[in-house]
C-alpha cells in the first residue's frame, strides 16, 4: 500500500469543506435513526459479474432494502416509499463520485378509480358500497391481477454525471413503455396456490430494458425475495455470544476436530433463514457501464427523501402527508458491515449520509479499527487459557491497518483498483474478471483462490461474515492463495496477526449453490402462510 494514498485518505478529512445535514444511517438497522424509516433501510448490496450461462457480457447489481421481513406480516406487507428515491450509482474512473446512477421512483394506486375494490353490503333499499381492508379480495396468478386491491409501479432513470447535476433519461421497457410493475409481495399459498405459481408470477415482471446510450439491453427487477444474507445476528452483537473460531476440522465436518469449543457450521444459526427482502436489480452490459477507465467499478446503493415531511392530520390514501424541500439522503451501502463493524457510533448517521468522495472523515475507523480490540477483550483470556498460549493480543498490530485501507477505501492493485486511486467506501469490481459458475465459487471468495469473489465485488454466495471477520483480524498479513500459489501482499507480516490464519466464522454457512443460478439470483421469497 503506497503510503501517500493513506495520507490522501486522511488529508481529506482535514480539508473537507461540505457540510452533511446529521441524517439517518441504514444496513440491517445498524445505526440509530434509520430504525424509524424501515423502507429506506439497504440491507445488502450485490455488484458482481453475471454467472448465468451465456450472460458473460454482462454485470449484475443488486440492492436490497426493507430488513427481516416477517413473511406473515400483514395486512399491510412491505410496500417502497413512494416519496423516497432509490439509486445505484456506478462510478468508472476513480474519482468516488458517481458516473452513472441509475435511480427508482415508485408510485402505489387503487384500483376503481383510486377508491378501491368495494362489496355491496346490506339489504335491497339499504346498500352500501363499502372498500374492502385487505389488499387483495381473492386469488391472484400470472396474467391474472384482478383481485388485486393494491398496485405499485416504478419508473427508472439514468443520470450521467454527478446524480444532482447530471443529464437524467429514461430508462425503458425493451419495446415501449417507460411504467414497470411492481409484484405484489408473496403473501401466502391461498392466494397464490404454490411458490412455484408465486414465481411465475413474479417472473412477469422481470423486464428486458433499453437503457440510453446502450445498444445492448439490459434487464431489471423488483420485488420480493428470500435474503440471501446469513449471519449469527443476535448472539454476534451480545457481545459474540460464542466462540467465533470454526469447531470443525473442515466447514461442515461434523467432525469436532477444530478449535475446542468453537461454533460449528448449522443453518440454525443464521437469524435471517425465515425473512424476506425487497430486491431492486439490474443487469447491465460491461461495455454501457466501465467508462473509459480500466474496466473496474466502484459501485452503491443510496436511498434519500425530500427534506421535509409534515404529516397530513387528515390523511388520504393519496396523501398521507406533504413531502418538499431537497433531497436528503438518509441510506447508504456498498461494503457490508461496514457501518455495523468499523464505523463509531457517534458517527454512523453521517456516514449513511455521506458521498464516497467524503470518506477521508472516516479513516481513523479504517486504519485504527476498535473490533479486533474488542474481540481481544473479549477472548484473550479464554483463548490463551484453552490453548496454553501466552498471546499479548489478539489483535493485529500493524497499525495504520494498510491491509484495511486496501480492502475498504482503495481496492488492490490488479485485482480490483481503479485507474484512478481516491480513497473512498465503494464495492469495487473488476469486469475483466471471468465470472466463475455458481458450483465452483468459493465462498471465502478471494483469500479462497477465487479472485471471481469477495472484495473483488459482492457475489450473493460470498460468505461475507466469516471473510470480514478473518481480514479484519489480519488474514492479508499471511499469505493468501493467488492462482494456486501462496502469496504475501505486503501490507503486513504473519507477526503482526498472531490470529491472523484463523478460521474465524459466524457459524452461518453460505454458499452459491444455495441460491439460484440465473437473474435475479435470489431466491423466491418465503410465503406468509401456511407457516
Amino acid at each position: 500500500m503506497n503510503i501517500s494514498l493513506l495520507k490522501s485518505a486522511v488529508a481529506l478529512c482535514i480539508t473537507s469543506a461540505i457540510m452533511t445535514p446529521h441524517t439517518e444511517a441504514s444496513s440491517h438497522r445498524e445505526a440509530p435513526n434509520i430504525t424509524r424509516y424501515p423502507t429506506l433501510d439497504s440491507t445488502d448490496f450485490y455488484v458482481f459479474n453475471s454467472y448465468e450461462t451465456d450472460r458473460a457480457g454482462y454485470v449484475t447489481l443488486i440492492a436490497n432494502y426493507i430488513p427481516a421481513q416477517d413473511p406473515q406480516a400483514g395486512p399491510n406487507y412491505f410496500a417502497l416509499d413512494p416519496a423516497a428515491v432509490y439509486a445505484i450509482h456506478v462510478d468508472n474512473d476513480g474519482d468516488a463520485v458517481e458516473d452513472l446512477t441509475f435511480q427508482f421512483r415508485f408510485s402505489q394506486s387503487l384500483p376503481g378509480n383510486g377508491q378501491g375494490v368495494k362489496l355491496t353490503i346490506g339489504p335491497d333499499g339499504n346498500q352500501r358500497d363499502v372498500a374492502i381492508p385487505l389488499k387483495n379480495a381473492g386469488g391472484i396468478s400470472a396474467g391474472n391481477n384482478a383481485a388485486l386491491n393494491f398496485m405499485e409501479s416504478y419508473t427508472l432513470n439514468l443520470i450521467e454525471g454527478p446524480q444532482r447535476t447530471g443529464t437524467s433519461q429514461a430508462v425503458t421497457i425493451s419495446g415501449g413503455g417507460s411504467t414497470f410493475t411492481k409484484p405484489w409481495d408473496y403473501i401466502g399459498n391461498k392466494t397464490f396456490t404454490s411458490a412455484e405459481n408465486y414465481q411465475a408470477y413474479a417472473d412477469q415482471y422481470e423486464y428486458a430494458i433499453s437503457v440510453p446510450g446502450c445498444s445492448t439491453s439490459g434487464k431489471v427487477f423488483v420485488g420480493q425475495r428470500k435474503d440471501p444474507f446469513t449471519v449469527n445476528l443476535g448472539e454476534t452483537f451480545d457481545l459474540v455470544n460464542y466462540v467465533p473460531v470454526e469447531g470443525d476440522s473442515e466447514p461442515g465436518a461434523g467432525d469436532g476436530d477444530g478449535f475446542p469449543g468453537g461454533i460449528t457450521q448449522d443453518t440454525n444459526n443464521d437469524d435471517l433463514r425465515g425473512k424476506n427482502v425487497t430486491t431492486l436489480a439490474l443487469e447491465l452490459p460491461k461495455a454501457c457501464i466501465t467508462g473509459e477507465g480500466n474496466g473496474v467499478i466502484g459501485a452503491w446503493t443510496t436511498a434519500s427523501i425530500p427534506q421535509a415531511r409534515i404529516q397530513n392530520p387528515n390523511p388520504t390514501f393519496s396523501k398521507p402527508e406533504v413531502n418538499g424541500g431537497a433531497l436528503v439522503q438518509i441510506s447508504r451501502l456498498s461494503n457490508p458491515l461496514v457501518n455495523e463493524l468499523v464505523i463509531g457510533l457517534p458517527d454512523k448517521d453521517k456516514f449513511s449520509a455521506s458521498a464516497p468522495v467524503m470518506d477521508g472523515q472516516f479513516a481513523d475507523y479504517v486504519t485504527h479499527p476498535t473490533l479486533p480490540a474488542l474481540l481481544n477483550i473479549l477472548f484473550l483470556d479464554a483463548v490463551n487459557t484453552t490453548l496454553g498460549s501466552d498471546f499479548e493480543t489478539l489483535a493485529p498490530t500493524n497499525i495504520p491497518r494498510t491491509d484495511l485501507v486496501a480492502a475498504f477505501l482503495t481496492g488492490f492493485e490488479g485485482v480490483n483498483q481503479l485507474s484512478t486511486v481516491t480513497p473512498s467506501e465503494m464495492l469495487r469490481l473488476n469486469t475483466a474478471i471471468p465470472a466463475v459458475p455458481a458450483a465452483t465459487q468459493s465462498p471465502m471468495g478471494v483469500i479462497g483462490n477465487d479472485l471471481a469473489g469477495f472484495p473483488n465485488g459482492r457475489r450473493p454466495g460470498d460468505d461475507v461474515v466469516d471473510i470480514a471477520l478473518r481480514v479484519v483480524m489480519g488474514r492479508l498479513c499471511h499469505d493468501i492463495p493467488v492462482a494456486g500459489n501462496p502469496v504475501n501482499l505486503g501490507f503486513c507480516a504473519p507477526e503482526d496477526a498472531n490470529t491472523g490464519s484463523v478460521p474465524f466464522t459466524d457459524g452461518a454457512p453460505l454458499s452459491a449453490t444455495d441460491l439460484d443460478q440465473t437473474f435475479p439470483y435470489l431466491k423466491t421469497p418465503l410465503a406468509g402462510s401456511p407457516n
